[in-house]
Formats: C-alpha cells, structure tokens, sequence
C-alpha cells in the first residue's frame, strides 16, 4: 500500500493528461475529415457517392431527389467527396457532436435539367424565326448564256 502512496500523492499536483470531452473540445488538426455536408442545391443527383461510399452511409434517389445519410454508419473517409462530380459534398474541419438517439439526415432536392432538356424547352418557349417581308428573296443563279 506505501508503495502506491507516491503515485497518488503526484496526481494530485500534476496536470491532468485527459479532458471532460464534450465540455472542453480541443481545437481539430488542419486538413482534418469532419462532419460531411451536403450542398443540395448544386446536387445533381447522380449516385456516384452513394456507389463508392465504401461504409454505404449514403442513399440517393434520383427520382423523387432525395438524399439520405446516416452519420452514425459514416466512417469520414472522404471518398464520396473526392469523386463527387457536382462538387456539391463537403467535409466540415469540425466533428460532429455526440447525440444519444440515431439520426438520420434527409435532403430534398430538384432536378437538373440536361442540356437537350434545357435546348427543346428553349425551343418550345420561342417560335421559330419566320423570314421577314422586309428582307428582299434570294436571286435566282443565273443561267450561263445568259448575258
């Protein structure tokens, strides 16, 4: 028992080597993975983070523009960010903070339209140019012989 009384008696004096986690949050690394987010408005709902999300936290339904994401199975890898073609995830510096209940994070989107979309809505919008009486008709070539 005297044998531990020194060991005691210097922890009492020394600084303390751990901390009261969620009260005292130290301050993160630089270039650290944190808490992903999602911009869903540059979102193009196209499966590719879902697809190579090897923890499979993400869900994307692009019919009805649904992202779904369960922080809880997400081990802040960061591959679904990296191959993100819309550049529209994101990893936070800062980790997430503890909860007591799973929770799962829902985001409801739009639909992009494509370009062939966009270019025969345009087309429809606008009627097509009509030549105008003003502008005088093409000649006709001119046969040779003629002179």
């Amino acid at each position: 028992m005297f044998k531990m009384t020194h060991n005691i008696l210097r922890n009492l004096v020394v600084k303390k080597s751990t901390r009261r986690y969620p009260f005292e949050v130290r301050e993160t690394f630089d270039k650290v993975r944190g808490e992903l987010v999602n911009d869903i408005v540059s979102c193009i709902f196209c499966g590719t983070c879902e697809v190579k999300c090897p923890s499979q936290c993400i869900e994307v339904d692009r019919k009805a523009a649904v992202w779904t994401y369960d922080p809880f199975a997400c081990v802040y890898c960061g591959v679904c960010v990296d191959t993100c073609p819309a550049k529209s995830l994101l990893q936070k510096t800062q980790y997430r903070r503890p909860e007591d209940k799973r929770v799962m994070i829902s985001m409801q989107g739009e639909l992009k339209k494509k370009a062939k979309d966009k270019d025969a809505a345009k087309a429809k919008q606008s009627p097509a140019a009509e030549p105008s009486a003003e502008s005088p008709p093409p000649e006709a070539p001119s046969e040779p012989g003629e002179g």
